[in-house]
């Protein structure tokens, strides 16, 4: 166990290397630029399969228990530590990892987006694997900080050179926003493990602050807070968020989304929670009412794209409602509560399910259609998918569903779970304000199932259109891409036991101190 968890961070990082060398003769295929999308959907399924593995042999009657362990002096003058590790918040997110990377690159290896070297393409999508793997593995704080860090520079350069319109201008707000947020944590993470003597995260989460006065966790939560606010991204710090995702390519779109945004709430989780709780409850007021004001505004945002004349796009529109749905991880995370903490994890691995199938299917109408303004995809003249692709429109609008929360898929229950935790927030926090923030909350809800439904009624619903070439509906790279992410959309919506007895015991044990 602890050599595979090793193995799963660091061969990504290997094949990275791998693929900017010349392919082996014999395995070069009908061309170069087909051997090294092989050699991404080989390694990249490896690590699938090593992930799958490492969950089987996961104890799962002990979750809370840090498992599959490696712990190496590396730099001892300052006592960091090569320091590894899973439980039952981190195994779901590295399972989610390896799942949409190999997805992308199965996708990629038959839609190759347009750009550069494929070789280069190949090799960002092999870095950033290792670097959000490294995230949710690593238990040392600086060594957390490098790996956070070391996803920017592959998404930055994905968007650059792969995406599309407006691509410098949205890569570059992307790379100053997370490097400016990234800055100040660092700032904070260092004042924790000057502090208190030791960067070790179970360290640190067992001593639960009582090494740390109240001004220093006050503090360190303000800077880390204001670094992992930016990558989840928290209503104000979200802006360079739609412009990202309007830009990037489809992969890219499905990993920032599925993956990198979950790196931010698990850093409050991992982190912020256990390590610093007086700071914590200081800010969780503050927290709260930045989530639900996210959620209200990226509702909003969307309906002013859905409706029509606005010439929304299908990508930014789906990037806004982000903003919403990681407001109520944020506000789970704000009621300091098993119920909302749970919630907030229930709905991070669900919003990376549906989200990253929402832009895998956004980027197949694009495709389709050359375009992904709403008011050129909706009525009589655009892209009613019902008749052109109907599986294709039935699809989306059963994401779309998912996606608003319908009881019975995955979507629910972490939105829900939140909305309890903050009906009965920890004890210290103001009540009448967590249910003031629940019932804004709960009315974001309702705007959510009014775009999603506008949105499925402009794209998917009108008079079939009359095209001079027949649009093709999925084919079969798509259906082998696609499918794993709706079916286990159902069954996290069917099953939620899955994920929450793996998550509640070991959130349980962040909560009272290290103490199961």
């Amino acid at each position: 166990m602890q050599f595979l968890l090793a193995f799963i961070v660091v061969v990504p990082l290997l094949g990275a290397v791998a693929a900017l060398l010349p392919a082996p003769p014999g395995l070069k295929g009908r061309n170069p630029d087909q051997a090294v999308l092989r050699h991404g959907v080989t390694v990249t399924g490896v690590i699938l399969v090593a992930t799958i593995v490492l969950a089987a042999g996961f104890d799962h009657d002990h979750p809370s228990k840090m498992q599959a362990t490696t712990d190496i002096s590396w730099i001892p003058a300052l006592d960091v530590r090569i320091h590894l590790g899973i439980d039952g918040i981190s195994l779901p997110l590295l399972v989610l990892t390896a799942l949409l990377t190999f997805l992308c690159a199965l996708h990629s290896y038959f839609k190759l987006p347009a750009g550069p070297s494929p070789k280069a393409f190949v090799a960002l999508i092999l870095v950033l694997e290792s670097g959000t793997l490294a995230t949710f593995a690593v238990l040392d704080l600086l060594l957390f900080f490098l790996a956070f860090e070391m996803v920017l520079i592959p998404m930055y350069f994905l968007i650059a050179r792969w995406g599309g319109a407006q691509k410098q201008a949205a890569a570059w707000k992307f790379i100053l926003y997370t490097l400016l947020g990234s800055v100040v944590m660092l700032l904070g993470l260092l004042l924790i493990g000057l502090k208190s003597g030791t960067f070790d995260m179970v360290a640190l989460a067992t001593d639960n602050g009582r090494g740390l006065t109240s001004s220093v966790q006050v503090t360190a939560v303000l800077a880390i807070g204001i670094g992992l606010a930016v990558k989840t991204p928290m209503w104000p710090l979200h802006s360079w968020l739609p412009d990202a995702h309007t830009a990037a390519p489809t992969v890219g779109s499905v990993l920032l989304a599925g993956v990198l945004l979950k790196m931010g709430t698990y850093g409050f989780v991992r982190i912020l929670l256990p390590v610093a709780p007086d700071g914590m409850h200081t800010f969780a007021p503050y927290l709260a009412a930045f989530a639900v004001a996210g959620i209200i505004y990226g509702s909003l945002a969307c309906l002013a794209l859905a409706r029509p004349g606005a010439k929304g796009d299908l990508k930014r529109l789906i990037a806004y409602s982000s903003v919403g749905h990681m407001g109520f991880v944020l506000l789970g995370i704000a009621s300091m509560t098993p119920t909302g903490v749970n919630g907030a994890l229930f709905a991070n691995i669900a919003h990376g399910l549906i989200t990253g199938l929402l832009f895998f299917l956004a980027g197949a109408v694009k495709d389709r259609y050359g375009t992904a303004d709403l008011d050129t995809l909706s009525g009589a003249t655009g892209a009613a998918l019902y008749g052109s692709a109907p599986r294709l429109g039935g699809l989306l609008a059963f994401t779309a569903v998912a996606s608003l929360g319908l009881p019975g898929l995955a979507g629910f229950w972490g939105e829900m779970l939140a909305l309890f935790g903050a009906f009965d927030p920890a004890d210290g926090l103001s009540r009448p304000a967590f249910l003031t923030f629940m019932s804004v909350a709960a009315f974001g809800t309702l705007l959510t199932a009014a775009y999603m439904l506008i949105l499925v009624r402009r794209v998917c619903m009108g008079a079939k259109r009359e095209e001079p070439h027949r649009i093709p509906d999925i084919q079969n790279h798509e259906f082998a891409a696609w499918t794993p992410l709706a079916a286990l959309t159902v069954l996290a919506g069917l099953w939620p036991a899955v994920l929450l007895g793996l998550t509640d015991p070991a959130v349980q044990k962040l909560l009272a101190g290290g103490k199961s």
